[in-house]
């Protein structure tokens, strides 16, 4: 494992953090990682999912050559 740290979370989100890791049959670490992921590809949908800008409207429509 690389070099850790300590991070202070709640008794209750230890425990259902625990309690998916060990579902998943996977590191705590693991389970943190997989989440933050996760959550990290939900804001790219988001911002996906947004409509565009008049500005990049502009930018796709304009002739490439």
């Amino acid at each position: 494992m690389a070099e850790t740290t300590t991070i202070r979370i709640s008794r209750d989100t230890h425990a259902q953090v625990a309690r998916l890791a060990a579902e998943r049959h996977e590191t705590i670490d693991e389970t943190v990682r997989r989440a933050l992921r996760a959550l990290r590809q939900d804001t790219m949908a988001q911002d996906l999912r947004a409509e565009l800008t008049d500005e990049e409207s502009s930018w796709l429509d304009a002739d490439a050559g």
